[in-house]
């Protein structure tokens, strides 16, 4: 797989875990089924955390809710040190 092939999955991922957010925000307001938190956890997890970061500001949704936001905040460091650690490779 080339590059641009993963970018694009990339940007695939974020797109689709921001919608969730916000499916997700529009179910809370309307009383509706939400989407488990595992789920939007998951994707984040997947490499959907910065779709997941904006969503969160852009929507408002899901910034106090512990210990969802703590788990969010682990998975980004996690991904981060990782990302890091390949780099110095």
């Amino acid at each position: 797989m080339g590059p641009m092939t993963l970018f694009l999955i990339f940007l695939l991922l974020n797109g689709w875990t921001m919608l969730r957010f916000r499916q997700d925000k529009a179910a809370a307001i309307a009383g509706r089924r939400r989407i488990p938190e595992a789920d939007l956890l998951g994707l984040a997890l997947i490499g959907g955390s910065p779709g997941a970061l904006l969503a969160r500001h852009l929507f408002r949704h899901k910034t106090r809710k512990q210990p969802f936001s703590m788990l969010l905040q682990l998975i980004v460091l996690v991904q981060l040190g990782l990302i890091i650690g390949w780099l110095l490779l």
